[in-house]
């Protein structure tokens, strides 16, 4: 399930208002989306790039990272039920980024009028969970090296490198924010796995084998996506982020 089909069976006249009322924004890598105690109206859903949600220790080094937020998936705050919220955590852009912001008032009265979209966006909310479970019992049961490997993996598919492989502009900070493991640990495991042929780098990205880990996500979206003639941004036809106004 992914954003656009949460829109794609609403008749035109409500895709068209939801598109109306909705924002594109660009950010640069490193860039802040939504800042921790800022106050927001908007559901961030990403066209195009990653996003990493961060939460904040007390010093810089107790920053982790509880998840990425990939193409067509979104960020929203704990509550559906108020027309904003004070975010929790940090929105950063892992990647260059292009982000919708979508009125949580507009969604939810789609999700009031149309229950079947309700119950789609539920879906993906209790997915998003799941995988944010599934890295928590990784951090406190897999070895160093087994943890390493399965975010590495996971990384092929969030920000796939177009040579195959991840994007190597996703540095061993941001692996060491989401595994739970120091930067020092982090390259030292890389390098032992680079000597033993495990992981390999070019210009362009970081590769490891097809078969190296499990993932907890399906294949890869661009394997996914269908298009339809004429479609808005909001809807699959978009493929690059382009303007809300096609």
């Amino acid at each position: 399930m992914y954003l656009h089909t949460l829109v794609a069976g609403l008749p035109q006249a409500e895709r068209a208002a939801l598109v109306q009322a909705s924002e594109l924004r660009s950010y640069r890598r490193n860039e802040t989306v939504l800042a921790a105690d800022e106050w927001t109206d908007r559901f961030y859903c990403v066209a195009s790039g990653l996003l990493r949600a961060v939460a904040h220790g007390r010093s810089s080094g107790g920053d982790v990272t509880t998840e990425f937020i990939r193409r067509d998936d979104f960020f929203l705050g704990a509550s559906f039920t108020e027309d904003r919220y004070q975010s929790t955590q940090t929105l950063i852009a892992a990647l260059p980024s292009s982000v919708y912001l979508i009125p949580i008032g507009a969604m939810r009265r789609l999700c009031e009028q149309h229950p079947k979209v309700a119950l789609e966006l539920l879906d993906i909310a209790m997915k998003r969970v799941n995988v944010m479970r599934g890295q928590l019992r990784r951090i406190s049961s897999l070895s160093t090296e087994d943890l390493v490997g399965r975010v590495l993996h996971q990384l092929t598919l969030l920000a796939p490198a177009t040579t195959g492989g991840y994007d190597k502009r996703i540095t061993q900070a941001v692996i060491a924010s989401y595994s739970g493991l120091s930067r020092e640990v982090v390259n030292k495991t890389m390098r032992n796995m680079e000597d033993r042929g495990l992981v390999r780098r070019d210009d362009h990205g970081v590769h490891v084998p097809a078969d190296f880990a499990a993932s907890d996500f399906d294949v890869p979206l661009a394997e996914q996506r269908t298009c339809v003639p004429g479609g808005s941004a909001l809807d699959p036809c978009c493929q690059d982020g382009g303007s809300l106004g096609r």
